[in-house]
């Protein structure tokens, strides 16, 4: 190895560390044989998770969120194989190895390179220590910076590893100034695509307290309207959020307030899946509660014709969220029994 290419090389040894050096001498190795060093296949599909659980045993919570809600991890350190780890407990990255991570995170330009590093980083993010190494490694804003990338895999592999780091409440700190960024790209970008969903992830996850519910105001319209067009992920993985929003008093005249289509009645259908059907009841359940501690009953001429209010208040969602007593599944019709008081 000899010349300036040989220089170069000898130079980013120096500056990488033996430890990122292996990481690229993996990629090049796996890259010649046909990626199966490292056993790449695909990414596992982005799919929303259900309350209370996690992918893998990985996510080490390390804040509670207030008002009962509940982190979502992205990954579980064994089911991703394009890590640059081995994907075993002790492959798990400490200090010195994460700031060699991000440095190569930020000084390469080779996008296999930067999806690999922001998975490995994603993964590591599920334990609560490394969430605080990488914000005090100033991580944050190099991973955040990929979510502008072209590449759409990066971008979604870029908010994925916030949305682990987002899991600590010290870091969402330093993620919020990314929220109206993260809306933009969830709202304009490709309807159920796997960019939404992991933007919608995050969102889910910013808004589990209500410290930064308030950035998402004027995307509440938004939402609304991406949950009616999108498929079953995509609207389970809106209603987690739109529930969390519901659950603050600060936010209901806000959702109230919102422009909706009437077909948003059609999701209080006796027919619509369970996991669907719950939530928009729960969604029902919590506004109401919150009209009744703000006291905003009084206040209905201030909603317009076409808002969520009118929706809600209407004689239709009434009768609808009535013969939902008669549901087949036990929870609904138990959820059903709670709210009938309400209407």
């Amino acid at each position: 190895m000899g010349g300036p290419r040989g220089a170069g090389w000898v130079a980013a040894g120096l500056l990488l560390g033996a430890g990122a050096c292996y990481c690229i001498y993996r990629l090049t190795r796996g890259r010649r044989r046909g990626d199966r060093e490292l056993g790449i296949r695909s990414s596992k599909s982005a799919g929303a998770l259900e309350e209370g659980t996690s992918e893998g045993q990985l996510c080490r919570r390390s804040a509670r969120p207030q008002r009962g809600g509940t982190w979502e991890s992205q990954w579980s350190k064994t089911s991703q194989p394009e890590d640059l780890t081995d994907g075993s407990y002790d492959d798990v990255l400490n200090a010195e190895q994460l700031q060699k991570l991000l440095y190569l995170l930020e000084s390469t330009e080779d996008p296999v390179i930067i999806e690999r590093a922001l998975i490995t980083l994603g993964n590591n993010a599920a334990f609560s220590v490394n969430q605080a190494i990488i914000r005090e490694l100033g991580g944050i804003p190099t991973v955040a910076n990929k979510i502008n990338h072209s590449n759409q895999s990066i971008k979604e592999k870029a908010l994925n590893a916030l949305n682990n780091l987002s899991v600590n409440v010290e870091n969402q700190i330093k993620i919020k100034i990314y929220i109206s960024q993260v809306c933009e790209d969830v709202f304009s970008g490709p309807l159920n695509s796997a960019v939404q969903l992991a933007g919608l992830r995050l969102l889910t996850n910013m808004t589990v307290t209500n410290d930064h519910q308030h950035m998402l105001h004027s995307y509440i319209t938004d939402l609304f309207q991406v949950l009616l067009t999108g498929n079953g992920n995509t609207k389970v993985q809106v209603l987690k959020l739109l529930l969390n929003l519901s659950e603050n008093p600060a936010m209901t005249e806000g959702l109230l307030r919102a422009q909706v289509d009437s077909s948003f009645l059609s999701l209080y259908d006796s027919h619509v899946a369970k996991e669907i059907l719950l939530r928009v009841l729960t969604l029902f359940q919590n506004i109401k509660n919150c009209l009744k501690i703000e006291g905003h009953l009084a206040v209905q001429p201030t909603f317009t014709e076409g808002s969520l209010f009118f929706l809600l208040h209407g004689e239709e969602c009434a009768q609808k969220i009535r013969a939902l007593a008669d549901h087949h599944d036990a929870e609904v019709k138990e959820k059903v029994v709670t709210i009938i008081p309400k209407i």
